[in-house]
């Protein structure tokens, strides 16, 4: 199915955090907006055990920790058809790698999560001359900011493809904050960098967390360390606002992103795994 009810999108979300799994932010956003396919696997009592989403060849699967073993994440697998398919698995947890394997799927790439405090200082990176930095205009910035962020993510499988859609799913969410969405513009107010950041609430085990949500620089325009620049600014940004922990996600093949961020004082946290078939 395209869309889930009310009900089954509230029974999902609550299978994912019963069965400590993250679904990623694309997941989450299709569970309550609809898009891609929504598999369900139900258990015996007719309560959820299981589910698996599916866009463009790349899904999340998720299984309720008291229905495991039983069969529903095969089941699952087997809904979604035999061509290719790319799962990601939140941790490098043995029990995904094992289930993983044992369904022809290979490790294909890896996403960390890097961390550092900010109540460490920060270095002092100036932006290039004639650049300056403003907020985010909703109504106004959409189409420029479309056309850097395809240009930046150009070799990105996911998010180098957004479109108009994608963004206003997320002008329209609670965290989202165009005075944290900082834009690098020239003289003419032509785009030429951006870093999003994101504030994730505290929770029980967890403090409030701000993300380099995402940042990019044209590269038509590329300006000599721009992106080490915008990232400072968005970490000051997120510090003044009175968070003490920076996150971001990085594929670990990316060096250079790895370089500047090993740079700015950040360690990996955590890594996420895709498995291809």
């Amino acid at each position: 199915m395209e869309r889930l009810s009310a009900a089954e999108s509230d029974a999902v979300l609550a299978l994912a955090e019963a069965a400590d799994y993250p679904l990623s932010e694309d997941v989450v956003l299709r569970v309550r907006n609809g898009g891609g396919r929504h598999l369900l696997a139900r258990a015996e009592d007719g309560s959820l055990a299981g589910y698996l989403f599916v866009e463009d060849g790349s899904g999340e699967l998720v299984v309720h920790p008291a229905h495991r073993r039983r069969g529903h994440g095969t089941a699952l697998l087997a809904a979604a058809g035999d061509g290719p398919l790319r799962i990601w698995a939140h941790g490098d947890d043995p029990g995904a790698r094992a289930f993983a394997e044992r369904h022809g799927f290979t490790r294909a790439r890896v996403l960390w999560q890097m961390r550092r405090s900010l109540l460490e200082p920060l270095p002092d990176i100036p932006l290039p001359a004639g650049v300056t930095v403003r907020g985010f205009r909703p109504g106004a910035d959409e189409q420029s900011w479309l056309e850097v962020n395809a240009k930046a993510f150009a070799e990105h499988p996911e998010q180098g493809r957004w479109t108009i859609e994608d963004l206003r799913l997320r002008e329209a969410e609670p965290w989202f904050d165009p005075a944290g969405f900082l834009l690098a513009v020239d003289i003419a107010d032509t785009l030429l960098g951006f870093h999003w950041t994101k504030v994730h609430p505290a929770t029980d085990t967890e403090p409030a967390l701000g993300e380099i949500y995402v940042l990019g620089v044209d590269p038509s325009g590329h300006r000599r360390g721009l992106g080490a620049a915008l990232s400072v600014a968005g970490l000051r940004h997120l510090a003044a606002a009175g968070l003490t922990v920076a996150g971001l996600y990085v594929d670990e093949s990316n060096t250079a992103a790895v370089k500047l961020y090993r740079r700015l004082g950040f360690d990996v946290y955590q890594a996420d795994i895709n498995y291809s078939r």
